[in-house]
């Protein structure tokens, strides 16, 4: 098993200060999203979500990263909503374009963390799918921040208008 607290295809210092290449399986780090040891899974998640900040390599775990979507867990909704809008830019299938809608419903979940998650992340989706800008747009604009508790609802409608002003900026 790949130890992930490694950094994936790119150098980094060793502890003596070398330049040091590594290479992570991609595959393990998909599958420690689901470690019940939650710093495990963090770990893995930074590691992908660097890593599709850099290239492709992640994308064709797309799928796993949609059933997220899915789950019970909101750890795991929060996972799935992160590494779906940093892939975006490498989404040349239109996979994000086929599951949008449950995408947007995570503006409303259960958990005000996870709406918040999918709030933030959905500017970078409107940069990499322009032609999806007026339905994020419009999910945004029916969201209803009251359904939380009193002390989440300013911050869940600050990402909100932060979003909306954000994809508005956009020159597409």
């Amino acid at each position: 098993m790949v130890p992930v607290s490694i950094i994936l295809h790119h150098k980094a210092n060793n502890r003596d200060g070398e330049r040091v290449d590594y290479m992570a399986n991609i595959s393990e780090l998909v599958n420690g999203l689901k470690n019940s040891n939650h710093k495990e899974a963090y770990r893995c998640l930074k590691q992908l979500e660097n890593e599709s900040s850099l290239s492709s390599e992640v994308y064709p775990f797309f799928n796993v990263f949609a059933e997220l979507l899915s789950s019970p867990n909101s750890y795991l909704r929060t996972r799935g909503i992160v590494l779906i809008a940093v892939n975006a830019k490498w989404d040349t299938d239109n996979k994000i374009d086929e599951i949008i809608d449950s995408y947007l419903k995570h503006i409303a979940d259960e958990k005000p963390i996870t709406a918040r998650q999918c709030i933030q992340a959905l500017p970078t989706i409107a940069i990499y799918k322009p032609e999806l800008k007026e339905d994020i747009k419009n999910a945004l604009l029916r969201a209803n921040p009251g359904r939380y508790a009193e002390s989440m609802q300013p911050p869940v409608q600050k990402d909100i208008q932060k979003a909306l002003i954000q994809i508005d900026n956009l020159n597409h």
